[in-house]
């Protein structure tokens, strides 16, 4: 369906708001940046942006919801005789190999981290974004695989997933703070993957497989 223009002028404010935001957390850090700053240079009311963050850790960690559905959306999209961790290390392969922003490949990341770093508030919110993937995946293996209720399994299989999730992104952060370039850390992930992939036996490899 095509973007109708009050919805494009919506997405284009959040846009602006989020980038002048981003702008003065990493000039400034996230304790000294107030809303009323944000708002101000945005040329919109305080209103507006917590009308589309509804707390300030929201306009720097605005992608929590894409992070939180990531695993889920990887799962749900595997291809017929592929295993749900197959298709996160798929996907997640490709981006790693593709040195994809999404994923913290970027040089000057180690700006962003610095940030979070110097904020215990942001740190939490991290923390429970991450809780909520592993939350968010379980219930996408216990429905594709037609678990039953007492079934531990979408448990076990999602929390390795989700911990390869947490792996790549600690790994990631660790080294682009060392300011070393996004490519060559990029090798090394897909290293990291590969070592992942050993250490999983056939109970995750091959759970949830997508019937024909």
């Amino acid at each position: 369906m095509e973007e109708g223009r009050r919805e494009r002028k919506k997405r284009q404010t959040k846009q602006q708001i989020s980038d002048i935001a981003t702008g003065l957390f990493l000039e400034h850090g996230f304790g000294t940046v107030t809303v009323a700053e944000i708002a101000e240079l945005a040329d919109v009311s305080v209103n507006t942006v917590y009308n589309y963050f509804p707390a300030k850790e929201d306009l720097f960690l605005d992608r929590g919801e894409d992070v939180v559905g990531r695993l889920s959306r990887f799962v749900r999209g595997r291809d017929v005789g592929e295993s749900a961790a197959r298709a996160v290390l798929r996907e997640t392969r490709a981006e790693v190999a593709a040195v994809s922003p999404r994923v913290g490949l970027v040089d000057g990341y180690d700006r962003y981290l610095r940030v979070v770093e110097g904020a215990p508030a942001l740190q939490a919110r991290l923390r429970r974004v991450q809780q909520e993937a592993c939350e968010d995946i379980e219930r996408t293996l216990r429905e594709e695989a037609g678990a039953a209720p007492g079934d531990p399994r979408p448990l076990l299989v999602g929390g390795q997933l989700a911990w390869l999730q947490r792996c790549l992104t600690d790994f990631v952060a660790r080294e682009m703070v060392k300011a070393r370039p996004a490519a060559e850390v990029s090798r090394d992930a897909l290293v990291l993957l590969d070592d992942i992939e050993d250490l999983w036996g056939e109970q995750v490899l091959a759970y949830a497989v997508r019937a024909a």
